[in-house]
Formats: C-alpha cells, structure tokens, sequence
C-alpha cells in the first residue's frame, strides 16, 4: 500500500476516544494512542515499556511467545474495585479462571482479595498461592463428591448452587463429615448481558443457575436439608459487559426474590454479583468500575448485606500483553500473511470468540508510522488450522524478527493455552517497576509426552 492510499490523518489519529481508523485496506490502530488508554504500557520515545522495562529487552531475555503481566496494573484495578465499594461491607472475590497462575493470584492475596473458583484445581492453587479458602466461594455447574468433600475439609467460604441434584450432593458429603455446608443458590435472572453468546450466562437458554421462578422452592429445600447453611444468594450474567444496566436489571430480580426469602423466614448474609464487568480492548467504551458502583450502591446499601464480586477480566486482561516474533512474511495477491510465532494454542480468543485484540510493535520506526511500508497484514499463526489467527487486515509495518505486543491478554490468555500441534506453551513474566522475574518456564517439547508411553504388545 503506497503513502497515497492511506489515509491522510493515519498519523494523527490521538485526538478523541477513538484509536484506530478503518480504511477498505483494513484496520489501523495508533500504537502510542492506545497505550496511553492501557495500564502499565508506554511509549519512551520509539520503544514500547511495560512499567519500567523495555518489551524488547523481555523478549530477548525470556524469548516468544511470552505472556507478560504488569503487577501494579493488576492491584491498581483490584484498589478501584475495594474503593469504590468502601461504604459497604464487600468482598472481592477474583475469578481464577481468567488468569491462574500462582503470582497473578498471590499479588491478590496478598492484598486481601478472596476467590471465585470453579474447579478443585483452582482452589488448590488459591490455597498454593496464599488464599485462604473461607475467602473462597465455589462456582461451577459440575462440582464432583470429592470436589465438594476437598472444599469442605479446607473450610471453604461458601458454594454457589446451580442445580437441585448438586444441592443434594453437597448436603449428602456435608454429613457423612458432619460439617454444615455454607450455601447460597445461583440464581438465573434471565437478563440478556449482550455479549457474545458463548459468554452469555443468565439467559434461560444458558446451563447456569436455577431459574428465577423456581428459586424460592429451591431455598425452601434448601432450609429443610439437615446439613446445609444457607448464607446468600449469587448472580453473574456474562463477561465483558460494558453497559450497567444488564447488571441493574439482573439486581432488581434478585432483591424481589431476596424480599420473598424474607417473607418466607429465610434470611441472608450476602449477595454474590458476580463479575463480568468488560475491558478497552481496542476501541470498546465499557462502564468505568466507579460507574457502575455509583448505579449500583443506592439499592445495595438499602440491602444491609455484604456484597460479593467476582470479576476477573476487569482485574487482568489490559495487566497482559503476549509478545510474539514475526517469523515469516508471505504477501500473496489476495491477501498478506505475517506468520508469527504465537498461534491459537496460545491465544484462543480470535478464533473462538471472533475477539479483536490490538496488535502494536515493540519498536516504532525512528521517524513514526512508515507509510509507505504499511500494508494490510493476517497476522497468523503456525498451526494446521484455517481458523489460527491472531488478527486480520491490521495496517502494519512488518518485517521478519519484529516483535509485536498483543494487549488485552491478561485474560483468558495463557489460561486458555493448548499442546495442540505438540506446541509448547508459552512462558510467563511478571513485571513490577523495574524489575521483572519468569513466573512460569515454557515448557519444553520432552515434557508434553514424558508421561505417554509406546504399546507393549504381551
């Protein structure tokens, strides 16, 4: 694409909310614009930094694809959480399956944060990690005997109910330990959260939770059981919303159900409301964490409960970027591929969300965006599959070694990752100021079948 072909502003493209400029070539995203919009990321003059550290200069030291997370970004989000509700009696509880690797989870033990899980594994890693488990509330549509068993010897702060059969269970493993269970019932409001349909949960078509007709049964049930504890009730709609008023919506249903459990003698400790608050990938407006407290605390404080949250995506998505090499440039007459060494084991969100995440260099050309080189790039990965892709029709200057920061990846990034192709999974670093330290070596190709073994015929 020739200088003639761009646009003339594609130079100038800081001023307004606005980040990116789409042109019938594809889609340009202003680097420097963008991360002034993004936690820990900055430009010093032509060389991209998280904090204090050079991206380059971590990709050379830990090589790519590497996942790296900003420490402060991630206590920054989780303060603006904390304060924002200060004036009621709240709990914070991070939602482990954003990003669950031990740093990420202790940083937010450490700074008092408690935990939404949903599988066995993830409390293990909370307790690992320095959580303690009566800071926990477990989620999930499947929890097992020994699930519920494990979560109960460890003290467990509470378990979101989604199903009759699941209450049942744990009532049955509450007394064979002779140790009442703390409950609360995810309730299904049937609230449309608009977002991408695979991570829609309060919509009567959705597994989630018991149905909002059906849940004052179910807490009639529950008060009867010998071995169960009811202490709240939960409701988490979606992720990525940007808009308050789903979440406004889905509240006023749960405090007409909270008044009818009143009225019928059952009364409350808390009310779980899940997470779900959205992120700026690229050009998204989503509702600011102040926001959506003010739209919130004037029907919670009437409530005198304490208030749950489960966000995750909102604490670590933009503390992320995965950093990731151009290896091969194969331009074609229909369309310009810039195959890096990243891919969709790595990063799922493109393929399976159909997410656009912003691509930026690590390095600016010395005399800013080279508009005669910028060309509409795929960027791709190096997987057997039509659907690896990273981006597509992104407006870059690329050339082979470039390094490139996908941000927004501190989400439903690495904790996503596959083997797939027998690829390794990428490494992981945490940045705090100046310094920075590897939180999770790259696996190597001998340890992805180190545990198979070749058939022994007898």
């Amino acid at each position: 694409m020739s200088h003639s072909e761009l646009p003339a502003d594609l130079t100038d493209s800081t001023t307004g909310e606005s980040v990116t400029i789409q042109t019938e070539q594809g889609l340009y995203v202003d680097p420097k614009a963008l991360s002034a919009h993004l936690p820990a990321l900055s430009y010093r003059g032509d060389a991209l930094y998280m904090e204090q550290v050079s991206i380059d200069e971590l990709a050379k030291q830990y090589g790519t694809p590497c996942y790296v997370y900003s420490k402060q970004a991630i206590l920054d989000v989780y303060q603006a959480y904390t304060d924002s509700f200060a004036s009621l009696n709240h709990q914070v509880c991070y939602a482990v399956k954003a990003n669950s690797n031990l740093a990420v989870l202790g940083v937010l033990a450490q700074a008092g944060a408690g935990f939404d899980i949903v599988s066995r594994g993830e409390l293990m890693r909370v307790l690992a990690a320095g959580g303690a488990a009566s800071r926990v509330v477990f989620s999930g549509v499947g929890k097992t005997y020994s699930d519920i068993e494990y979560a109960l010897t460890q003290g467990i702060g509470c378990f979101n109910v989604e199903s009759i059969s699941e209450l049942t269970l744990i009532n049955e493993v509450a007394k064979s330990l002779n140790k009442p269970a703390p409950i609360s019932l995810r309730v299904n409001p049937n609230v449309d959260a608009k977002t991408h349909p695979y991570i829609s949960t309060g919509l009567k078509d959705n597994k989630f939770g018991i149905t909002h007709e059906d849940a004052l049964a179910v807490y009639q049930q529950a008060a009867d059981l010998s071995h169960i504890d009811i202490v709240g009730i939960d409701c988490h709609i979606g992720s990525q919303l940007t808009e308050v008023e789903p979440f406004v919506a889905a509240l006023d249903k749960v405090i007409e159900l909270i008044h009818s459990l009143r009225d019928a003698g059952i009364e409350l400790q808390h009310i779980d409301l899940g997470g779900g608050l959205g992120v700026r990938y690229i050009d998204e407006t989503p509702v600011s964490i102040d926001e959506f407290a003010q739209a919130l605390l004037p029907k919670l404080s009437e409530l005198g409960l304490t208030v749950f949250f489960e966000p995750g995506r909102s604490i670590v998505a933009n503390a992320g970027v995965l950093l990731t090499q151009v290896d091969v440039l194969k331009p074609t007459e229909h369309k310009n591929f810039a195959i890096v060494d990243a891919a969709m084991n790595d990063l799922i969100r493109p393929a399976l969300y159909q997410a656009e995440m912003a691509v930026i260099p690590s390095m600016l050309p010395s005399a800013g965006i080279d508009t005669d080189g910028t060309q509409p790039w795929d960027i791709v990965g190096a997987i057997c599959e039509t659907g690896d892709f990273l981006a597509k029709d992104r407006l870059l200057s690329l050339a082979t070694g470039d390094v490139l920061a996908i941000t927004g990846a501190g989400a439903y990034g690495f904790t996503m990752s596959s083997n797939y192709n027998s690829r390794p999974r990428a490494s992981e670093v945490m940045v705090s100021g100046d310094s920075h330290q590897l939180i999770r070596k790259r696996e190597t190709i001998e340890a992805l079948y180190a545990d198979e073994a070749l058939w022994q015929a007898q």
